[in-house]
């Protein structure tokens, strides 16, 4: 072997870690490494595993004590366009081994932060990018940004994983056979950029360690194909100095991405059937939320990922963003092979209202006498049960059982000593008694030390109820939506945890055990479209012009009953 080819093999970046060599398509686990140089600590995560969706680099509605206490929060993915309103960006003005962890209170023993320009669940149409810029959206509008930025962005940040720029359209789809080489030549050259390191600099830290690529090429097979061998044909003379070690781009690849927003979009303009996108709420609604999956339009996403992935090596991570259901994880799982999972799906679902109720693999009907106090999900024509419940129902103001019967909780649990039902850890269905309280008084102090006192410290308390949940929607209450979302992030964890373990048993254990969610849960959404509505109903009984919509609906409510006195 050549001493330039054990040198590429030394600088190599590498994420996956697996006992056997995955398959090329198919379900596959592994785990995610990241290696804390500083500390000599490694981060391991098994996938497939969860990416947690933030807005501005915080996991919405959730505190930094919120986000430590939820175990399901390990990776996360910031969206830097929201900070680049200001020049220069503010987190590039920390300091220290990890400025964005330090910025944000995230910790660097537990969690990896990813870092991409765009957030991958924003749908919005978009001015067009440049030869040598990409455009983004910030709280003062489109903000364009060039590689170079980018590269410096990246440098002051020192994220654990970042994604280079990428040329993808997010104007009107379809898109032209030119477009689309424009955007396979733009994101080859700004992929180059990141990676290479000026021969005058001799900085070992000056490239990043693990970049991420979203494999381009829209909704053309042809064009996917050959963005990929793009990335493994050899570096061309000019820049091979810049890139050294690397032959190829792709080995200074550490993984791929699929942004699923953009190709569902493309891929309705293609057949005819523009998603509509209705009333949009003044904001309140994204253009995602119109997004649905079914079987065909899984296939076709298998299609295209298939054709990307088949020149490259299997053994490097692949990350999928805006996955638009479970069905739609599960399929892809099967069809193409997916490591890291957007949550975007499951935290929107807290924004609604909705707390989610299922499980993988689909439990059988009849899970046990235990759970008969906890009503399952809602079920609809077909059968098929719900994917959670929709809280801002009224249905629930009576109902005082734990969030989901798929789990029982950590309570419940204790007394049951023995059960087949698997434990839902959130903080909205095990709390604990704190450790230490905040003392006011003298009169807090003999309160938390009378050894009367029914709650230990960290003792397990019961569950928040739905009930409650449902009274704190209907109130406005912030907390509402917080207990949703740790509720829903673990619920989804736990589901990943699900799919490693049937994949563990073999491709055809798995194949069969997705054909028993699909026929066991809803993918039309329904429930989604009932909970929209209703969050925008109390959403808008607030704010300007309230008094006003609440005379009209009450004239509306006794139209033939009202006596004019």
């Amino acid at each position: 072997m050549s001493m330039r080819a054990e040198s590429t093999m030394a600088t190599r970046p590498s994420l996956f870690v697996t006992a056997a060599p995955p398959p090329q398509f198919g379900p596959r686990t592994g785990t995610l490494t990241i290696a804390r140089e500083e500390t000599g600590t490694v981060h391991r995560t098994e996938t497939p595993a969860l990416l947690t969706a933030t807005s501005r680099g915080i996991v919405p509605h959730l505190s930094r004590d919120h986000v430590h206490l939820t175990r399901a929060i390990q990776h996360v993915q910031l969206p830097f366009e929201s900070f680049i309103y200001r020049n220069p960006p503010v987190p590039t003005l920390v300091d220290g081994a990890h400025p964005l962890h330090t910025f944000l209170g995230y910790s660097p023993e537990s969690h990896i932060i990813t870092m991409t320009l765009r957030d991958p669940s924003d749908g919005r149409k978009m001015p067009p990018n440049g030869h040598d810029f990409v455009c983004a959206h910030c709280t003062r509008g489109v903000r364009k940004v060039t590689a170079s930025h980018w590269s410096t962005y990246v440098h002051k940040c020192k994220p654990d994983i970042v994604v280079a720029l990428s040329d993808t359209p997010f104007t009107p789809p379809p898109h032209s056979q030119k477009r689309l080489t424009k955007s396979i030549e733009r994101s080859l050259a700004w992929l180059s950029s990141i990676l290479k390191v000026p021969v005058q600099s001799n900085q070992n830290d000056s490239r990043p360690r693990h970049v991420l690529v979203q494999l381009a090429g829209g909704v053309s097979c042809e064009a996917r194909a050959e963005f990929a061998d793009r990335l493994t044909d050899p570096v061309e003379d000019r820049d091979a100095a810049e890139l050294a070690p690397f032959n190829t781009l792709d080995e200074g690849v550490a993984g791929y991405v699929f942004d699923l927003l953009p190709l569902r979009a493309a891929l309705a303009a293609k057949s005819g059937k523009l998603v509509d996108e209705g009333d949009l709420a003044g904001g309140l609604v994204r253009t995602s939320d119109r997004h649905c999956s079914s079987p065909d339009s899984s296939a076709r996403l298998a299609e295209l990922l298939q054709s990307s992935l088949q020149p490259l090596p299997q053994e490097k991570p692949r990350v999928l963003n805006s996955p638009a259901s479970p069905h739609e994880v599960l399929r892809l799982m099967r069809d193409v092979g997916v490591d890291l999972v957007d949550s975007f799906w499951a935290q929107r679902a807290a924004d609604m209202g909705v707390a989610l109720d299922f499980r993988f693999p689909a439990p059988d009907d009849a899970i046990g006498p235990r759970l008969a106090d906890c009503s399952p999900p809602r079920k609809r024509k077909g059968g098929k049960s719900d994917l959670g419940h929709n809280l801002y129902d009224s249905a629930y103001v009576h109902d005082h059982s734990r969030l989901a019967s798929s789990f029982l909780d950590g309570y419940t649990a204790a007394s049951l000593r023995t059960t087949n039902c698997p434990v839902c850890e959130c903080c909205a269905c095990s709390p604990h008694a704190p450790a230490s309280r905040i003392l006011h008084s003298a009169v807090d102090a003999q309160a938390w030390q009378d050894a009367s006192c029914g709650t230990a410290p960290s003792a397990l308390l019961p569950p928040s109820t739905r009930a409650y949940v449902h009274h704190l929607l209907h109130t406005h209450e912030m907390s509402a939506h917080a207990l949703l979302a740790m509720h829903n992030l673990t619920v989804f964890s736990a589901f990943l945890a699900g799919v490693r373990t049937v994949i563990g048993g073999g491709q055809e254990a798995f194949a069969r055990e997705v054909e028993r969610f699909e026929a066991a849960y809803d993918e039309d959404m329904a429930l989604w479209a009932e909970a929209e509505l209703m969050w925008l109903e109390v959403e808008r009984a607030r704010g300007k012009g309230r008094l006003a919509r609440e005379k009209e609906k009450q004239k509306e409510s006794t139209v033939g009953t009202a006596v004019e006195m």
